[in-house]
């Protein structure tokens, strides 16, 4: 079987669920697309450009399907996740290359479906679970011997947000059971890994049922002047005791999390607190703003204003110290005036993030903006509007990436630069990219040894220089998560 993944951290994490159920039932994994006999495409509909990439994946696929069935046993091919999910009958009757169809429910499926294909017909599996985490499937990792990891907490999204196409391809919201993620992360810190980001569509949502003295705590209360268009759900273990408990694993093991909501941030919170108290959970946070404008805030339901976004913001600077942030923003939504595109551009400039993702809109079927709203902003206005807020993000990154020059990062290597075999590239705390030349070391703990660093050492780097995307600078010893604490 050779997979190939498309889209989001959560098809990373897809990918090696479906690889751990595959490998149980006998498949073998292969890197080479020639000496495949199935082949599966982890597939994302968020934007039509993704799905657009599948479609010209699939003519591709096609010419090397024509020529297998004249030489040996036919290709299979499988289209899985969330473009599955919403283009099914399109996917079969489009493309009668493609044999099986399976959504990010049905994974444990595929020994079945691939079984149907082998007597020559399509099978397919769209099923959406109001209980399904794949809690029982430890994922295989696809890079063995890396030194991060991705860990799903929980699948699926109750937001509605108008514009997203997630509550209807990955189903409702349901948290896996602590239990079984505190043994995953165990798992991966006894294989070496130094770094996990936890993953879900809202994680800091996560609620645990699947233990009786789980179920009778009270609903946490949603950030000042944020609103939801569900009921608060009362019970279950919550974010920042599973935050907690994943963070006393390995001391040594970097935590990061993604994608949290800005409403799931209370006052009150403890997740902040423990994020700024435990030296090994990353001071950064991914705080999705998608628009500067509380009109479009309100068309886009995400139930907040753009002032309690800016109090959240400064409320979170405050509680940690230092902490990078990140977002995402969204060009041309539906009903965006040139007014409401400038207020985006000033949040942009007023916020500075470090790390930014930012798309022009596009309209998908099923969801609230598309039978509710007009796709009214021309193309060329929404490309004009996302060069605006790229433009403003990266000025405003250098100033803050800038700011770091002068200061020693810890920095986690992930092994040689690509532009240079002399380099090495790494990850400070705040998921900002680091570049610094290869060199003999010393290591913290002991004084008089020399040594290259590898993937998965931790090495401090005075910074001196930064762009829009990466620091650059030079080593000055190998250290410990730990050790590095101990010293600021």
């Amino acid at each position: 079987v050779y997979l190939e993944t498309y889209g989001c951290q959560m098809n990373v994490s897809d990918t090696e669920i479906a690889w751990a159920v595959l490998q149980r039932n006998g498949y073998a994994r292969t890197k080479e697309l020639e000496e495949a006999d199935v082949v599966l495409l982890v597939t994302c509909s968020v934007r039509e450009k993704a799905e657009q990439a599948i479609w010209n994946r699939l003519q591709h696929l096609k010419a090397l399907k024509a020529r297998r069935q004249q030489a040996r046993a036919p290709l299979r091919i499988g289209i899985l996740g969330c473009m599955a999910e919403r283009l099914k009958e399109e996917i079969l009757h489009r493309e009668k290359l493609v044999d099986i169809v399976a959504g990010p429910d049905a994974y444990r499926d595929l020994p079945r479906l691939l079984a149907v294909a082998e007597s020559g017909q399509q099978a397919a599996n769209v099923l959406l679970s109001l209980d399904e985490t794949y809690a029982d499937i430890l994922p295989v990792q696809t890079s063995a011997g890396g030194t991060t990891a991705f860990v799903s907490i929980m699948r699926g999204c109750d937001n509605m947000c108008t514009y997203c196409i997630v509550p209807f391809t990955r189903g409702r919201e349901r948290s896996r059971p602590l239990a079984s993620i505190l043994q995953e992360v165990r798992m991966l810190s006894d294989q070496g890994v130094k770094e996990v980001t936890l993953l879900g569509q809202n994680v800091n949502s996560y609620r645990d049922l699947s233990e009786v003295q789980f179920q009778s705590a009270a609903a946490p209360g949603l950030s000042r002047g944020f609103s939801t268009v569900y009921k608060a759900k009362p019970g279950g273990l919550r974010f920042a005791h599973l935050l907690d408990q994943v963070s006393r694993i390995d001391p040594e093991m970097r935590i990061r999390f993604t994608s949290p909501h800005p409403k799931d941030f209370p006052d009150e919170a403890s997740v902040l607190q423990i994020i700024q108290e435990r030296h090994n959970i990353c001071k950064q946070l991914h705080l999705p703003a998608q628009s500067g404008s509380t009109r479009v805030l309100e068309a886009m339901r995400r139930g907040y204003t753009r002032e309690a976004y800016l109090d959240l913001v400064h409320h979170v600077r405050d509680s940690i110290p230092g902490v990078s942030l990140s977002s995402d923003f969204i060009a041309g939504f539906c009903g965006e005036t040139e007014e409401d595109h400038q207020q985006t551009v000033s949040l942009l400039r007023e916020v500075r993030y470090n790390v930014g993702f930012l798309f022009a809109y596009s309209m998908r079927q099923k969801t609230r903006a598309y039978h509710r709203l007009q796709d009214d902003v021309p193309a060329d206005v929404k490309r004009r509007r996302l060069e605006e807020l790229i433009t403003a993000f990266r000025e405003e990154a250098v100033t803050a990436n800038t700011a770091l020059v002068g200061q020693d990062q810890l920095v986690l290597v992930e092994g040689p630069s690509k532009r240079s075999a002399s380099e090495l590239c790494g990850r400070n705390d705040g998921n900002l990219k680091v570049i610094f030349p290869d060199a003999e070391l010393e290591d913290a703990a002991d004084c008089g040894t020399l040594g290259r660093a590898r993937p998965g050492d931790y090495v401090l780097v005075k910074v001196t220089s930064a762009s829009s995307q990466t620091l650059r600078g030079v080593p000055l010893c190998r250290t410990t998560l730990s050790r590095a604490a101990a010293s600021r």
